[in-house]
C-alpha cells in the first residue's frame, strides 16, 4: 500500500493547491492513505472545522496539527467531535482532541497516526514526545502494524533522535512545521521511513509562507507586524511511502514538490 503525506498546508493558497493537486497525485501514486499537516490553513495560523471539512473532501483522510492548533477557538470542540482531525499526543491528559486515530485505508487496512509536538525550541513545558510515543505504541500495535508519525518540530536534532528512537516500531516518521523540505527522505535500519521536514503545501516565493516584505519590516525594525500569507509560486510539498501491509515496515519512501499552476 502507499501512503501519503502532505506537508504544512498554508493559508487560502495551500488550501486550492491542495484541491487542485491532491486527486491527480493519489490517482497517479496509488494512494490509499493520506495524512495532511492542516495546522496553518486558516490564514497561516491554525484551522477551522469548516476548513477541516474542506480538507478532508479534497481527500484527506487524517488532519494532524501542530503548535497552532489552539489558534482558532472555534477549533477546540470539534477535536472531542470528529476523530479524523488530531491534537498533538504529548499535551497533559485532559487536553481536548485526541493525539492519535485508527482509521481505514482504501483497502479494509487499519492505519494509526500519531500526531507530536517537539520540546526543543518550541513549546517546552509539554509532555517528553519521546515518552508519549513509547506508552500509546503499547495500545495502538493491538490495532494498527502500519503506524505513521508526524513528529512537528523546530529543532532537526529532535525530529532524527525521534526517527532513531522509534526505527523498527512503526512504519514511518516524518517531520512537519520548519515548512523547508529537506533532502534526507530514507528508510531507516529497522524498516521505518524517515524524512526530517516534508515542506510547506503554499507559497513558496515568501518567508516559509508568509509575505517577504512583512518578514523583513519585523526583522528591521523588531516592530510588531501584522503578517500575511503570500501569494506567488505555490507549491504543493508531500511524500509517498511504500508500505508492507503485513508487516508494518516501509519498503520506499519519495519526497516531491509541484508546481501549482491556478
Amino acid at each position: 500500500m502507499n501512503i501519503l503525506l502532505v506537508g504544512d498546508v498554508v493559508g487560502k493558497p495551500g488550501r486550492q493547491a491542495v484541491r487542485d493537486l491532491l486527486p491527480g497525485v493519489i490517482s497517479r501514486e496509488g494512494v490509499d492513505f493520506t495524512i495532511i499537516n492542516g495546522e496553518n490553513a486558516a490564514g497561516g495560523v491554525g484551522l477551522t472545522p469548516d476548513l477541516a471539512e474542506e480538507l478532508l473532501s479534497y481527500g484527506a483522510d487524517v488532519i494532524t496539527t501542530g503548535n497552532h492548533v489552539w489558534d482558532k477557538r472555534e477549533l477546540v470542540p470539534f477535536l472531542d467531535k470528529d476523530d479524523r482531525v488530531v491534537r498533538p499526543l504529548n499535551y497533559p491528559p485532559g487536553t481536548p482532541g485526541r493525539g492519535a486515530v485508527v482509521a481505514a485505508s482504501r483497502g479494509g487496512v487499519p492505519v494509526a497516526v500519531i500526531s507530536l509536538a517537539g520540546r526543543v525550541f518550541s513549546i517546552a513545558h509539554l509532555d517528553c514526545p519521546f515518552r508519549a510515543a513509547d506508552a500509546e505504541l503499547a495500545v495502538l500495535r493491538r490495532q494498527a502494524r502500519v503506524i505513521v508519525v508526524d513528529i512537528h518540530a523546530e529543532a532537526t536534532s529532535e525530529k532524527v533522535a525521534m526517527g532513531l528512537h522509534l526505527d523498527g516500531r512503526v512504519t514511518a516518521v516524518i517531520g512537519t512545521h520548519t515548512h523547508v523540505q529537506t533532502a534526507d527522505a530514507r528508510v531507516l535500519r529497522g524498516g521505518t521511513a524517515y524524512m526530517t521536514d516534508v515542506g510547506m503545501t503554499g507559497p513558496q516565493e515568501s518567508v516559509i509562507g508568509i509575505r517577504h516584505d512583512l518578514v523583513l519590516q519585523r526583522f528591521l525594525t523588531q516592530l510588531p507586524v501584522r503578517f500575511e500569507v503570500a501569494t506567488g509560486d505555490v507549491r504543493f510539498m508531500a511524500c509517498v511511502i511504500a508500505v508492507n501491509e503485513s508487516s508494518g515496515r516501509a519498503t520506499a519512501i519519495r519526497a516531491f514538490n509541484l508546481a501549482c499552476e491556478s
